[in-house]
């Protein structure tokens, strides 16, 4: 009898360093919490729930204890675990192309088609995307390693994870939870910016109802913006190529099932995988640490750069225009590419000073050239770091 209580005594001993309750740490507990928070978010506050459910959830994943030295192979970072193989989506950089393959095949570019310089809000919103470049510089990380948390500032969560598996793989974690964050708090972001830099008779500006924009056109347009960006940035191409294909699909209106998996049950799949692996990325013990903080804060202050940048580009810009032709500043927050959730921000505070100024389909222009202009700014970055 007492052979087999030892016996048993030493296989609960066994097993219970194999649980996770005998391997937590407080890193563990910390980023259980934070997974929690965004799952709250998603679901209390509708903050992105399409992206905050899959990454808060994969925050859990991510952070169940186990023992390292087991061999189980079930961590995200052990080769040839489950979560591994799904992870080099993230890794090797084939998400966020078929990501941008269904943004490009659910996309109208009709605004910007029908007023081009709307072109130009977007541009001016990327200024976000290169401070951030230059103060992560100053703050002691190197040139990649800056030019992969600057994107962060373009709001475009699969642009951010495409550069920083290219030029700072041991960041990507920290630099994609981050730009997914605060693309999901464009809500809050952006609206005091927006106030604080316009006046109230900026924000009543009307302006002239856009053009309609025959088919022809919209068959052109991706093609003849294919050619022009990847031609200045052919490091861009995986991600502009598949934006301006899925686009492509969508208006020449001859593929229309090639467009609805697009822009439905693919783009559906792959943000399943990538935000569940982005999410389990955020394993404690590599995830918490003072470079993660300072990702933090420097993509809060890149996005701050970014819509301000938009907002007071429009503010100088109308000194040049004619009365009648004048952009409505509130707008210019849109330049960022958080499609379209910044685009309803402007109409929602447009309409807080005239319930009669609908100004989403203008914003909608700088909205799109924004994922355009994010695209090109990774291509820059990649071209000139790597």
């Amino acid at each position: 009898m007492g052979d087999f209580i030892n016996f048993l005594g030493n296989n609960l001993a066994d097993f219970w360093t194999y649980t996770g309750f005998a391997n937590a740490t407080v890193g563990h507990i910390v980023m259980i919490l934070v997974g929690l928070g965004f799952i709250y978010l998603a679901v209390a506050k509708e903050f992105e729930p399409m992206l905050l459910i899959p990454i808060g959830f994969g925050i859990l994943i991510g952070n169940i204890p186990f023992n390292m030295d087991a061999g189980l192979k079930v961590g995200i970072y052990e080769e040839g675990s489950v979560l591994n193989i799904l992870y080099q989506g993230v890794t090797s950089g084939w998400y966020p192309p078929l990501i941008f393959l269904g943004i490009g095949a659910m996309t109208d570019f009709s605004a910007l088609i029908s007023n081009p310089k709307l072109m130009l809000i977007g541009a001016a919103a990327q200024f976000g995307i290169f401070g951030a470049y230059m103060i992560a510089l100053e703050m002691g990380f190197d040139p990649m390693q800056a030019g992969a948390i600057g994107i962060i500032g373009g709001a475009d969560g699969p642009t951010a994870i495409f550069l920083s598996s290219k030029l700072a793989p041991n960041l990507m974690g920290a630099i994609a939870v981050s730009a997914y964050s605060y693309m999901a708090l464009v809500p809050v972001i952006q609206p005091p910016i927006m106030r604080l830099l316009t006046t109230k008779s900026e924000r009543v500006i009307r302006m002239k109802p856009p053009r309609a924009v025959s088919h022809t056109e919209k068959v052109i347009f991706p093609i003849i913006g294919l050619l022009l960006t990847c031609f200045l940035v052919p490091s861009g191409l995986p991600l502009l190529g598949m934006l301006f294909f899925g686009n492509l699909l969508k208006e020449s209106g001859v593929t229309r099932r090639l467009a609805n998996t697009a822009s439905g049950p693919l783009i559906d799949t792959i943000t399943i995988l990538l935000g569940l692996t982005v999410g389990a990325s955020t394993q404690a013990s590599e995830f918490l640490t003072l470079d993660s903080i300072k990702i933090f804060a420097l993509g809060a202050l890149s996005f701050i750069i970014a819509t301000a940048s938009g907002v007071i580009f429009v503010k100088i810009f109308n000194i040049f225009l004619k009365k009648g032709n004048k952009i409505n500043p509130l707008i210019g927050n849109a330049g960022v590419s958080a499609v379209p959730d910044s685009a309803r921000i402007s109409q929602v505070i447009g309409l807080e000073y005239d319930s009669t100024n609908y100004l989403l389909m203008h914003a909608m222009g700088p909205n799109v050239a924004g994922v355009i202009g994010s695209a090109v700014a990774a291509g820059i970055l990649l071209g000139f770091l790597m």
